[in-house]
């Protein structure tokens, strides 16, 4: 699979979720949206919220990629085409924000995935990163988005915060 050919966009999120967790059913949705608007989505490769995404994406007939690490020493979850082997955790970060060429998704999760938006939106906001759009899914990013908002206003501009996978659906239907 060439990397190349389709614009793919990244999908952060936690390994935590289980099949039968609201936050995976809304993952493996965001998955399916993005698909069907055309999108390749690349993502940690593991469990949790990346593997519903993978597997939202590949029940809509869309290609996965999954950056996974050899610290880890884990198999990339059923639902990856192509798993892009790592070295350490920045290479797989750097790898990720590389492959959003379409955007970048943030589900909700923990400190790793705090990390994941904080890297994207400040390599944008300085200009090392192209532009693209950053949406994070639900309620759970908007007190982050608004605590950046009030210490740097300009920054809040770059994200936005949808509440679910139709609005997602909408804004990047739009960019299409």
């Amino acid at each position: 699979m060439d990397l190349d050919d389709v614009s793919t966009v990244t999908v952060f999120g936690s390994a935590d979720p289980r099949e039968d967790d609201p936050a995976y059913e809304v993952a493996r949705e965001v998955g399916r949206v993005l698909a069907e608007l055309g999108y390749r989505i690349a993502n940690g490769g593991y469990g949790g919220t990346m593997e519903a995404a993978a597997r939202g994406a590949r029940d809509a007939g869309g290609k996965t990629v999954g950056v996974t690490c050899r610290l880890w020493r884990s198999a990339p979850n059923a639902y990856i085409d192509r798993d892009v082997e790592t070295v350490d955790l920045p290479e797989r970060l750097s790898r990720l924000i590389e492959l959003g060429t379409g955007g970048y998704v943030v589900l909700p999760g923990a400190t790793g995935t705090l990390m994941e938006l904080a890297t994207v939106w400040e390599l944008t906001g300085k200009g090392m990163l192209q532009a693209r759009p950053i949406v994070c899914m639900g309620e759970f990013w908007r007190p982050v988005v608004g605590m950046m908002a009030r210490q740097r206003p300009a920054s809040a501009e770059r994200v936005r915060v949808v509440a679910g996978p139709a609005e997602l659906r909408a804004h990047f239907a739009a960019l299409r």
